[in-house]
């Protein structure tokens, strides 16, 4: 068969044949891949950078993505071995798959799932959100931030604020329901709008995360509202340099929300609920298609706004 297969850390992957999958073990099946997203995690790990790699190669990447199994079933699955989702076939376990509607569209849902996930997995196993808290969205303007938003007003929260770089991008947030927007170099004039947040999904970490945590902790009217700070992406860097102040000075609880920090099983447990509301629309993002065989062409061209999906 064809796939995307990494030799080289250093380089993109490149098409070329690669041994038959064949699944081994009593929950596994085949399937044929209708879809691929290209997510940021893929891009990692891919690169051997991200700290789920194992640093073994040659390896196909894709962590998740949409099949036909030889039953006729339509399949998101999330993929656990170093077998990845691109290629024309591909080893999945059943348990962390599930059967999608007969409408579902593959490109969507292979667009949208993953990093959808990263916000419905936080809202539901990483915090207890109430009807009506108002939730800061740090990294907005990326696919996995716009996705948030809507993921945010659909869960309850009576406010969603989105925090980003790209201005294009954040004019578009109101028409996901977004009800305040601020570009990030804006926030020192504009603290007083986010100093009431409940939750921070945050998917920049680094120096910003760091200053908007200190701005909040002086700037708070009400030093007993507890603030939840969600970790889930590091775009501005791996590292943050908190001041202590902004622990001491109100009930503050910094979670992380990824791989490890969320068991498998409350994973998959979310996926139906979150693959019916992409199946109709009301989660939504914007897709590029692309065939397998130019992966190694699209690879390094930025995403634009448009979550890139390989179709073998």
């Amino acid at each position: 068969m064809h796939a995307a297969v990494v030799t080289d850390f250093t380089k993109p992957p490149a098409y070329q044949e690669f041994p038959q999958a064949a699944s081994t073990g009593d929950n596994e099946i085949v399937v044929d891949v209708l879809a691929a997203g290209l997510h940021p995690l893929v891009r990692s790990r891919a690169g051997g950078a991200h700290y789920t790699s194992t640093g073994a190669l040659p390896l196909v990447p894709g962590i998740d993505g949409v099949g036909r199994a030889s039953d006729g079933t339509v399949r998101y699955f999330v993929v656990a071995t170093d077998l990845g989702a691109m290629a024309e076939q591909t080893v999945i376990d059943v348990r962390r798959s599930v059967v999608l509607p007969d409408d579902a569209d593959p490109v969507a849902i292979a667009a949208a799932m993953n990093p959808a996930m990263s916000s419905w997995v936080a809202l539901r196993r990483r915090t207890l959100m109430q009807p009506g808290q108002t939730v800061v969205i740090l990294g907005a303007t990326g696919t996995a931030g716009r996705l948030a938003v809507q993921v945010a007003k659909h869960l309850g929260a009576g406010a969603v604020i989105g925090v980003g770089r790209d201005p294009r991008q954040l004019a578009t947030l109101p028409s996901l329901r977004a009800d305040d927007v601020i570009a990030l170099d804006e926030i020192p004039a504009g603290f007083d709008r986010i100093t009431g947040a409940d939750i921070v999904l945050d998917y920049v970490w680094g120096r910003p995360a760091a200053d908007i945590m200190a701005g909040v902790a002086r700037g708070r009217h009400d030093m007993a509202q507890p603030l939840t700070w969600i970790q889930i992406g590091s775009m501005a860097g791996a590292s943050a340099d908190i001041p202590s102040a902004a622990l001491r000075s109100m009930p503050l609880q910094i979670v992380g929300s990824g791989i490890g920090s969320v068991p498998a099983a409350d994973i998959v447990a979310e996926l139906p609920e979150l693959a019916q509301l992409i199946s109709t629309g009301t989660v939504r993002t914007h897709t590029r298609a692309v065939p397998l065989a130019d992966v190694e062409q699209v690879w390094p061209q930025p995403e634009n706004g448009q979550r890139v999906v390989f179709t073998p």
